[in-house]
């Protein structure tokens, strides 16, 4: 797990992400890309800090349960000042958060893309996070299936847009997607935004893979939906 710097023009700065390279990564292979994003108080390294993602990628490489894929954790509250720190429910920041859609497709991947040796179709992109990157991961991916076929939220945060909004072609979702994954703990205080979001698929038909689970809104749930979703993409 390596930190680096790209350029921003959506920020107008230099901004910092986490990129994990799998076992035996050599820029003669090619990779899937998982972007990976973290919740309203954290920032690039909250996954880091609270889950060791590394290990749990490297457990699963070792057991030869994971397509190739380099994995990269952004900050995804896109201002000059991306710290968590104040209080992080102020209006700019979380403005930050929508921003990010655009510091993301405009600058991210074209760093990432340009500098790796990364497979660039839809089939190739992951787009998954926890609570505000739950909700993110929905906001983002949904309205661009045209970049990503894989999308996963881990107890998705009220920044979830509404269903209807999130997939208002369901025939064109259902048809681009390989994989939507929505999940929450049993016990979370948020999981209304599952639910509705779970029920309005249902109800369309839309393929996608609910999992409810013990726990709350916590580093546990999200650890655990880490072990299984990354198993599942690029497959």
């Amino acid at each position: 797990m390596a930190a680096i710097e790209y350029e921003s023009g959506t920020v107008g700065s230099k901004r910092t992400c986490m990129v994990y390279t799998p076992p035996g990564y050599t820029d003669a292979s090619q990779y899937n890309v998982l972007y990976l994003l973290h919740g309203i108080g954290g920032d690039e390294l909250e996954w880091y800090h609270h889950a060791a993602p590394q290990v749990i990628l490297d457990n699963l490489y070792a057991e030869s349960k994971l397509a190739p894929m380099i994995v990269v954790l952004p900050n995804g509250r896109a201002m000059p000042n991306d710290r968590a720190e104040g209080n992080v429910f102020d209006a700019d920041k979380i403005k930050a958060f929508e921003t990010f859609e655009a510091d993301l497709m405009n600058d991210l991947i074209p760093y990432v893309e340009s500098r790796y040796p990364v497979l660039t179709g839809p089939e190739n992109r992951a787009l998954a996070g926890l609570s505000m990157g739950g909700g993110q991961a929905l906001n983002i991916g949904l309205n661009r299936l045209h970049s990503f076929a894989w999308i996963g939220a881990f107890s998705p945060a009220p920044n979830t847009k509404a269903p209807g909004l999130l997939i208002p072609q369901p025939e064109e979702t259902t048809a681009r997607l390989r994989l939507l994954w929505l999940s929450c703990g049993v016990l979370d205080e948020l999981k209304h935004v599952s639910d509705r979001t779970h029920a309005y698929l249902a109800e369309l038909q839309v393929p996608h893979l609910w999992y409810e689970e013990s726990g709350g809104h916590d580093w546990p749930v999200w650890k655990n939906d880490l072990y299984h979703f990354s198993q599942l993409v690029f497959r």
